[in-house]
């Protein structure tokens, strides 16, 4: 089998991910490769073609940065983009991340006799414009002119591309639900994780809550800085740095309260040592799709304390931390208690186990997924 994809995510193989859709790629590719598959990632921020150490082709796009600098997107970077993706001869194109430029990938598919896969990476992928606005394209307008031009391309292609797709994987039962209410059948493709890679310290003093993550306005800074000045007694550790200009102007802020502790941005094993010796990890963030990090503070044994949301009620139906369901002053009061459930530790290391760890049963479950694609 070939399987082709593609992005910015030669970087995430090489450990340093821009971003956990990247990073959930990757393992995926990684996957793919050591089980013996023809695995092609077409990068266009790569400066030349290579072979990863696990396998994986990486391919340059040639003249990406060719041609007037306002209309290259249209003239040299979309033609390229389809003739290197159709070049492939793929089995399987995936794409992940809602981007109206997927369509190339569903067209090199249909040119090659290949399957084309998408794989929703947030809850908003299958909700309606009007939260999609809200929490998403409104909260980031730093795109200029080019953002009037993106987010209608998004609506009108993605939807499309979805409902279309050989196979739509979705990272929880919520996101299923949504989407067969429209009609669209879908399949359930955990997050995964690769759990020995994780330095578990057991016996650490747990006496402060971890909040990680981008500090800006769509991943509910301010809401932190609230939950924060509200819950004074609690000590909080922040990881990560300003993305906005709201971010910026809470991260001024927040310096005032003595209750917080601000480490910028760390490496990855870093923040997973943190995660690791905290109570709990906290999340204001207003909508998300299945984090990277509860996966990963679970796998700490590390319950998730969420303001917003909880991924296909995985919180509430296992009892591996609190879903405040929007009341801050609820959460506070909870952290303040910092109360230890009897448990729930345990619950979640076991969960991540059953679930997203990379184990001889995934890794033969995510083949089997693939190769009965090709095959149908």
């Amino acid at each position: 089998m070939k399987f082709c994809t593609w992005g910015n995510i030669a970087s995430a193989v090489e450990g340093k991910p821009v971003g956990g859709g990247e990073l959930q790629i990757a393992m995926l590719c990684k996957v793919l490769a050591a089980s013996g598959h023809e695995v092609v990632i077409v990068d266009t921020k790569v400066e030349k073609d290579y072979v990863t150490k696990e396998g994986i082709k990486i391919v340059k796009v040639q003249g990406w940065d060719d041609g007037i600098r306002f209309l290259r997107f249209i003239t040299h970077r979309l033609p390229l983009l389809y003739k290197y993706l159709k070049n492939q001869k793929a089995d399987i194109y995936y794409c992940q991340i809602r981007d109206y430029t997927h369509v190339l990938a569903y067209m090199a598919a249909r040119r090659s006799k290949g399957k084309f896969v998408i794989q929703l990476a947030s809850d908003l992928d299958a909700l309606n414009l009007r939260l999609r606005m809200k929490y998403d394209y409104l909260t980031n307008l730093d795109g200029g002119l080019w953002w009037f031009v993106k987010v209608p391309l998004n609506e009108i292609i993605f939807p499309r591309l979805v409902r279309k797709a050989d196979l739509t994987l979705v990272q929880h039962e919520g996101q299923k639900e949504s989407l067969a209410k429209k009609g669209i059948k879908s399949e359930i493709f955990y997050n995964l994780i690769d759990i020995s890679g994780l330095n578990i310290n057991h016996d650490a003093i747990r006496d402060s809550y971890c909040y990680v993550g981008s500090l800006d306005r769509r991943k509910g800074f301010p809401q932190f800085y609230e939950l924060a000045g509200k819950a004074s007694s609690v000590k909080f550790k922040v990881i990560g740095k300003p993305r906005d200009r709201t971010g910026y102007l809470y991260y001024e802020k927040i310096k005032a309260l003595g209750n917080v502790t601000l480490y910028g941005k760390l490496t990855h094993p870093e923040a997973i040592e943190h995660i690791s010796n905290s109570r709990g990890l906290v999340s204001t963030s207003p909508m998300e799709g299945f984090p990277n990090i509860f996966v990963e503070a679970w796998a700490c044994g590390t319950p998730v304390y969420s303001l917003y949301f909880d991924p296909g009620a995985t919180i509430e139906k296992l009892n591996i931390g609190f879903n405040a369901k929007g009341d801050i002053d609820k959460l506070a009061q909870l952290l303040a208690v910092n109360e230890e459930h009897p448990g729930m530790r345990e619950r979640s290391r076991e969960y991540v186990l059953n679930h997203h760890a990379l184990t001889e049963n995934k890794i033969k479950e995510i083949n089997t997924l693939f190769e009965n694609l090709c095959k149908g």
